[in-house]
């Protein structure tokens, strides 16, 4: 397989304005297409804007739903990864990130961490996910943590461990604390984060941050595309909309399993063990 380009729109989603949001959609990715990208990634909430409380029912839609038609019929140029808020059959509402291709919906991500503290309420509003599975991508097989999902080192290990060529991290990240340096605080655990993870997994991390501000809160951007080495192949300004594009050869991916082999050498069967043994469960065989 050959290089393949990948794109993030770092953009400002406008709060409770799903039909806004769909055109901004357009937009994007016909800049992404101009740019020759295969596939776009949107940030978490994209079609809907993140803090939207009360707001959330109204503009959930079903996976299958009318509301996506325009997503699903953008995906035949190239593919697409956004966020929406998913209403279940049994009307429960979920954080849910998208894979659009080929005019159809080939893959949907729940939000499984749902952070409620500080500045978020997720979980007032929302209910969790309860899986993480890998699905082919344009770059390969790929998986999909959003935001806090993220954070917690568990997730990109079971996608990794799953054959995760690719790990998507669409998020809405407000912009907050101050490093050391005078670096923001937010910015700089991200980078680092997705650093950490493209090397020792030896994949390619794609952040995906939004920009703008909701309730007085501003996300800060600085969207990213790491390479399996640990390099940065693209990054985006803070605070401001941005097309960030990169090359993305998944034979670079196959060269660093090589070089540094953690994730052949990997015993996930130990892991297994151990938590069945910690949780009471029975012992696998």
């Amino acid at each position: 397989m050959t290089a393949i380009r990948v794109a993030v729109a770092q953009c400002a989603p406008a709060l409770g304005a799903f039909e806004r949001n769909v055109a901004m959609h357009r937009e994007w990715v016909q800049k992404a297409r101009a740019s020759g990208a295969r596939l776009v990634i949107f940030p978490e909430l994209a079609l809907t804007g993140y803090y939207l409380k009360d707001l959330a029912a109204d503009v959930a839609v079903a996976r299958d739903g009318p509301e996506l038609a325009p997503i699903r019929e953008l995906s035949r140029e190239l593919d697409i990864s956004t966020g929406f808020v998913e209403r279940d059959p049994d009307g429960r509402l979920f954080i849910a990130q998208g894979y659009f291709q080929g005019g159809r919906l080939a893959h949907v991500h729940r939000k499984v961490y749902l952070p409620t503290y500080g500045i978020f309420d997720d979980g007032r509003f929302f209910a969790p996910g309860d899986r993480f599975e890998t699905f082919e991508s344009a770059i390969g097989r790929g998986g999909v943590a959003i935001c806090e999902d993220f954070w917690h080192m568990s997730v990109p290990y079971l996608l990794a461990t799953d054959g995760a060529l690719a790990l998507f991290c669409p998020s809405a990240s407000p912009g907050r604390g101050i490093a050391e340096g005078g670096d923001l605080g937010t910015a700089e655990s991200c980078r680092l984060m997705d650093r950490f993870y493209a090397q020792y997994l030896t994949a390619f991390v794609v952040f995906a941050n939004r920009v703008g501000h909701e309730d007085g809160i501003g996300f800060w951007g600085g969207s990213e595309i790491v390479a399996p080495d640990g390099s940065v192949l693209a990054r985006g300004a803070d605070f401001e909309e941005a097309l960030v594009v990169a090359d993305c050869d998944p034979a670079l991916a196959q060269r660093e399993r090589v070089r540094n082999p953690l994730l052949r050498d990997e015993r996930p069967e130990i892991v297994l063990e151990h938590l069945a043994r910690r949780m009471g469960l029975p012992l696998p065989d």
